[in-house]
């Protein structure tokens, strides 16, 4: 399947579900952008995660190219480009987290073909400020999928404050064995897609205050993906 394939199916089984498919922005961002590059799908859309309302509506879906430069110090390892494409689809304020994991579940499996077996998630466990995920974690028990609860590695922010809240990451396994450990523990396991449920603003002394909408923001990396589902070893491959 090659990466044309992918962004086709990704999107049409997106526009299926209401989503409307929107440009992706330049690679450098507009004048006064705080970030040197666009670093994801999601940052483009920061005033619509914030209230302001999309022309498109509240389901949206597109690629977007990305250079992320906290990852810099990993690229040339299996799974990261300097630059490389986000496959993203956004609730502003519509459906929930269970609904979007629910249908990258299906696409994952039923979609691109990827044996259930092989799918190991994450959950945000909790910490002081917010509890654990639990709607996220009901919905992969009721899936059957192993998860792992984790606090740091379950949480996304855009930076020390703005928009933020819970994840949950699925990852593929890639080892030669049968599946073992966890995401946390064996590096064999690959992340693959990443729900976001972007809820909370962080503000300057690092409180959380409700964003006036719950949101769903999610990425998924097109080269990485392609190199899983070709049997690639890297996505250079």
């Amino acid at each position: 399947m090659s990466t044309d394939d992918i962004v086709r199916r990704f999107v049409e089984y997106f526009e299926e579900r209401g989503h409307r498919r929107i440009t992706g922005s330049t690679l450098l961002p507009p004048s006064g952008d705080p970030v040197l590059f666009t670093t994801s799908g999601m940052h483009p859309l920061t005033p619509y995660l914030e209230g302001r309302p999309h022309p498109l509506g509240r389901r949206l879906v597109n690629v977007q190219r990305c250079l992320r430069t906290t990852d810099l110090e990993e690229v040339g390892d299996p799974t990261h480009l300097t630059v490389f494409q986000m496959l993203g689809t956004w609730s502003l304020g519509d459906y929930e987290g269970p609904q979007s994991l629910d249908w990258g579940y299906r696409l994952l499996t039923d979609g691109f073909g990827i044996d259930p077996r092989l799918l190991h998630v994450t959950v945000f466990g909790g910490d002081g400020q917010t509890g654990p995920d639990l709607s996220s974690l009901e919905l992969w028990q009721e899936r059957g999928l192993p998860v792992e609860l984790t606090v740091e590695d379950n949480w996304w922010d855009n930076g020390p404050t703005g928009p933020c809240g819970p994840d949950s990451e699925i990852f593929l396994w890639t080892g030669d064995t049968p599946p073992q450990s966890t995401p946390t523990g064996d590096d064999r396991w690959v992340e693959v897609w990443n729900h976001v449920m972007m809820r909370h603003r962080r503000l300057d002394d690092g409180s959380l205050v409700p964003l006036p909408q719950r949101n769903i923001d999610t990425g998924l990396g097109l080269e990485r993906l392609a190199s899983l589902l070709q049997g690639g070893r890297s996505v250079y491959d």
